[in-house]
């Protein structure tokens, strides 16, 4: 893990097409900008973990589905 400091305005690049930029810091907050191309999909963390947990819930669901049809 990369960890560093970046003021507002600062930013930082991931590989050659992603620019991650501080725009505003709060108290105990930080947002930031993400500029990425269309194809490149950003999640949320929980959000992410919301998506996976969803998917493995839908395999159990069809495998039980298949069962039933066989």
């Amino acid at each position: 893990m990369l960890v560093i400091t970046r003021k507002k305005d600062d930013s930082i690049f991931i590989g050659d097409d992603i620019e991650v930029i501080v725009v505003k810091i709060d108290d105990g907050s930080v947002k930031l900008a993400i500029k990425a191309p269309k194809d490149v999909t950003i999640l949320r963390k929980e959000l992410y973990k919301d998506v996976v947990e969803e998917n493995k819930n839908s395999i159990v669901t069809n495998k039980s589905i298949l069962k039933k049809l066989k």
